[in-house]
Order: C-alpha cells, then sequence, then structure tokens
C-alpha cells in the first residue's frame, strides 16, 4: 500500500539557479533545533536517515528552512521544514538505556489480545510507525515465530519484517554496527527467550503431573 506523502514532506526538486553565477554563496547553517548535519535521527514513517544538509528553498513563493533527511537503505530523500519537527515527530536515536530497555522486552512473553486480526494489524502497525522504540520491540517480541512455533501467515510476516528491520536500522545505528549484525543480535535474544519459556512451560507442566499422581 502506498503511503500518503505528508504534508510536511517537499518532493528533492532541484532549487532555482541564482540569476548571476557570480554572486557569493549564502553559507549553510550546519545545526537547527539540536539537530546537525551528518547526525543519524528517527523520522517516524521511515525509520533511521541521515541529515545531509540544512538549506533553504523558495515554495509557492515563501521561503522554507528544511532539513536534507537521505534514508540510504530506501533510496529516498526526504525535505522537512525546520519548523515542522514536533508535527512529524522526528527525533535524536534512542540512548543507550532506551536501547537496552527495548532489548529486554524481547525476552519477555508475547502479548496477544484475543482480538480480530484486522483490528491487531492495525494496532501493530500504527506501534511501527510511532517511532517509539520500545513499541517496535513489543512488535517484533509478539509477532515472533520459533522453529518449534506454528509459521506466521504472509501478513503477520510482512508486520514483523517491517518492526525488524526499523528496530534493527537504531540499534545499528546507535552501537555503530552494521545492520546485519543488528538483525542477528535480536534474532540471537529472541531464539534464546524462546527457548527459555518454553523450557519454564514444560517444568511447570511436568510439576503439575506430579502433584496430581
Amino acid at each position: 500500500m502506498l503511503r500518503a506523502r505528508s504534508v510536511f514532506e517537499v518532493s528533492a526538486a532541484a532549487p532555482k539557479k541564482a540569476k548571476r553565477e557570480n554572486m557569493p554563496q549564502k553559507k549553510k547553517p550546519q545545526q537547527r533545533h539540536g539537530f546537525r548535519t551528518g547526525e543519524y535521527i528517527v523520522y517516524p514513517a521511515h525509520g533511521v536517515g541521515k541529515i545531509e544538509a540544512i538549506e533553504e528553498q523558495e515554495i509557492a513563493g515563501a521561503s522554507l528552512e528544511l532539513f536534507v533527511i537521505n534514508f540510504e537503505q530506501d533510496k529516498m530523500t526526504l525535505r522537512v521544514p525546520t519548523a515542522k519537527l514536533e508535527s512529524v515527530g522526528m527525533r535524536k536515536l534512542s540512548e543507550d538505556k532506551v536501547v537496552k530497555k527495548a532489548l529486554t522486552t524481547l525476552k519477555g512473553k508475547a502479548r496477544v489480545k484475543r482480538t480480530m486480526w484486522s483490528r491487531r494489524a492495525q494496532e501493530y502497525e500504527a506501534k511501527i510507525n510511532s517511532g517509539d522504540l520500545i513499541a517496535i520491540a513489543e512488535v517484533v517480541r509478539d509477532l515472533y515465530r520459533s522453529e518449534a512455533q506454528p509459521e506466521q501467515s504472509y501478513s503477520e510476516r510482512q508486520l514483523y519484517e517491517a518492526a525488524l528491520d526499523r528496530m534493527a536500522r537504531e540499534l545499528a545505528a546507535v552501537e555503530k554496527i552494521e545492520n546485519d549484525d543488528a538483525v542477528a543480535k535480536i534474532d540471537d535474544i529472541l531464539a534464546k527467550s524462546a527457548k527459555s519459556l518454553k523450557a519454564a512451560q514444560e517444568a511447570a507442566v511436568e510439576e503439575e503431573q506430579t502433584e496430581a499422581a
């Protein structure tokens, strides 16, 4: 499904050329609202991106200052008005303590509501697009399936992979590791957690049977 472009996203059209080539170039700012060029950020609708520049562009007769954000993996560039950061939810990468809490979230027991799949799918998608790393980790945890569990449906798999990708990209950016290594780290935590939970469940069943004997 194609996502409608936000009113605050500006296409990557080239700015108009100056009338005189020898006109002095205005120095581009390096920082706005605590965000610097070269910094990785999280844009809720697309995940981790990099601020390539802060520039001015004339749009509909008005001069706007814009963050130029590159999403390398998606081969996409957005220009976002610097005055609209709160509206679009752009934020800095998560702090270490938030990343640690997100990884701990993966170790918990899956919480699956007994509601229609369409309703749950909407809730999962909302969490993925919230930009909240812990909420995204909850989706990864709840939709994960070990080899011993039933396979995911196609729609479950799509949502799981979307959440895993968002989480892995931010983990990779924070810990300065490759994206594949971040995915492997998440997979390892999920697999070990599933194994531990299964062992605990089997032990509980065995204890009940012993008491009943």
